[in-house]
């Protein structure tokens, strides 16, 4: 097949009309699909459900000498702050254990920082003329709503390689307005990039003319490899104190995609010096947190050895769909010269960038169709995309054969935009 960019407009013209043949077809077959969003499917859930069959006996409600049923522990049970400890490669210390999500852990520290300061801050964040934020891009809809809601001005910071143009980021913390940055360290959403230790060591090494900069660093995906050996991954909070930046860093996971993402357990790691202020802050707001389903995450995962365990079980489900939107796009799109993608080992989506331009039309075209996708534009800050290219594809929830269905869906709509574009 000739590249779109290279066919005669005659050529494009007959291999439009064919290509709206099939999206009339796959139209007329009234498909519900979706691919929206990183959730985990039935088959993954089904495997973990055997999770509420623990708690049996009166002794698994008691935890290093803990009644867990009781208030108290408001930083979470020792036994899964040692948990959290271990998979991520700092001390039970640094650790606190909250509830089923990590992003409201993170909301908080945002707003405990615009409302009280953090532990540095000359003042509070709301008493600041201008809060300006960098965000790594295309990057996580969700951190950037978050800092969206509390008025920040959004800085993108383009994605290479690498993890964050590190020589932008430098250049941006020199203005003490910018407090903060959001991460995806490990197969970064969407891109799937695991930042190299190089990247690591510059973050870990920033100097930001703001003293109470804040780096939030989202390790959703840790353990997350659904191809290949587990890759183990430096840990931030100990990088951060080699510099001298122990305060600088939050560090956040949950269990979201390892049991259940409606009732699983979420963590913060930080400096003991951030966890006591964290606390003092917290404690006005909360007693404790779900310690019962804390104790039953510990019975069921018990140590990093069986939990990534466990994640080989998850990779034996996802390998596949995520074999199938790749494949799928090697063969129908690769020769076209309309569109590139990434390749990832871990994590929960695909990134792929249509041509310039064309983005918005894709989405509009797979809705048409039946396939509900991540609308476009959402992996930048203020849901604007400037080249109208990058496309989220979230492969986990769908059966493979539902997926196959929606990646032929995905690429005839990419090849109908993209002959658009060029001119039919």
């Amino acid at each position: 097949m000739t590249a779109y960019p290279q066919m005669t407009a005659q050529e494009r013209k007959e291999e439009y009309a064919r290509v709206l043949g099939r999206f009339e077809e796959l139209k007329a077959q009234g498909l519900k699909l979706n691919m929206a969003r990183g959730k985990p499917g039935k088959e993954q859930l089904d495997m973990v459900s055997d999770i509420f069959h623990l708690m049996q006996n009166p002794e698994d409600y008691v935890s290093d000498g803990i009644d867990i049923r009781n208030y108290g522990e408001m930083s979470g049970l020792p036994a899964a702050k040692r948990l959290f400890a271990e998979i991520l490669g700092c001390r039970p210390e640094q650790v606190f254990v909250g509830g089923n999500a990590s992003l409201q852990l993170m909301y908080d520290t945002v707003s405990k920082a615009y409302t009280h300061g953090l532990l540095h801050s000359p003042r509070p964040w709301c008493k600041e003329e201008k809060i300006k934020w960098l965000c790594p891009a295309p990057g996580y809809d969700r951190h950037f709503k978050i800092t969206e809601s509390f008025g920040f001005e959004m800085v993108t910071i383009p994605m290479t390689d690498e993890g964050p143009d590190m020589d932008a980021v430098e250049m941006a913390i020199a203005d003490p307005a910018v407090k903060g940055m959001w991460n995806v360290p490990k197969y970064s959403n969407p891109d799937g990039i695991v930042y190299s230790d190089e990247t690591i060591r510059r973050i870990a090494s920033m100097k930001p003319a703001a003293p109470d900069f804040l780096l939030m660093w989202d390790n959703a995906y840790c353990i997350h490899e659904f191809e290949g050996d587990y890759v183990p991954f430096p840990d931030i909070l100990s990088e951060c104190a080699k510099y001298g930046n122990a305060d600088m860093v939050f560090e956040f996971a949950s269990t979201s995609k390892v049991t259940l993402p409606g009732a699983g357990v979420s963590c913060f790691a930080c400096s003991e010096d951030n966890m006591a202020y964290m606390e003092k802050l917290l404690t006005v707001q909360v007693i404790s947190f779900d310690k019962v389903n804390q104790q039953r995450h510990v019975l069921y995962l018990k140590d990093k050895a069986h939990t990534l365990e466990l994640m080989k079980r998850h990779a034996a489900i996802l390998g596949p769909k995520f074999r199938c939107v790749v494949e799928g796009l090697d063969r129908e799109i690769a020769p076209l010269g309309i569109a590139s993608w990434r390749r990832p080992k871990g994590g929960y989506f695909v990134s792929l960038n249509a041509m310039p331009g064309t983005a918005k039309r894709t989405l509009a075209l797979c809705k048409e169709a039946g396939v509900t996708m991540t609308g476009a534009g959402a992996t930048f800050p203020y849901g604007k995309d400037p080249a109208d290219s990058n496309i989220r594809i979230a492969p986990s929830l769908p059966p493979v054969a539902e997926l196959e269905q929606a990646v032929e869906v995905l690429c005839t709509c990419l090849k109908l935009a993209a002959l658009e574009k060029l001119g039919v």
